[in-house]
């Protein structure tokens, strides 16, 4: 079954997993920092992130941010009029090129336009993890979609 993404379709409390992960390579790291304008040495440059705590090049933490929305997408914002924005980013523990990524979204709270009677704003917090099931990311956001028979 897939998810509509209608305002009715989004219940309270309900996780929604993401499918498929993604394993991050050393190249996508390397080409999101040249993409991005990151020029910190410590996601382009070997022997600097070596010299540092970590002791290795670790993702860039937007990238993982932007692939974990990505994710997202096909089950929670697929018909979604705006993203309103996002409440907190909090990136807990580093990924590492040949990790893997997967996430999922828990519905926070939902409530009706107040100005649009043929919509709805929905809340979620969306959780990355690796490979070992430990916690990359936790996200909050909120943003606008139709009710049904609007879209």
């Amino acid at each position: 079954m897939s998810f509509e993404g209608h305002y009715e379709d989004y219940v309270p409390g309900a996780v929604h997993r993401h499918w498929p992960g993604r394993t991050i390579a050393e190249c996508d790291n390397t080409l999101f920092a040249l993409l991005s304008m990151n020029q910190n040495p410590l996601f382009l440059d070997d022997a600097y992130a070596k010299s540092q705590p970590l002791g290795r090049r670790p993702v860039i933490d937007t990238l993982a941010f932007s692939l974990t929305v990505g994710m997202s997408v096909a089950d929670m914002t697929g018909r979604a009029i705006a993203n309103l924005g996002y409440d907190s980013v909090i990136f807990e523990r580093p990924l590492f090129p040949g990790d893997s990524l997967c996430a999922e979204s828990e519905v926070l709270e939902k409530r009706e336009s107040a100005s649009k009677p043929d919509r709805g704003i929905v809340a979620i917090e969306t959780r990355a993890f690796n490979q070992n099931k430990e916690r990359i990311l936790v996200l909050r956001r909120q943003y606008l979609v139709p009710k049904r028979g609007n879209s």
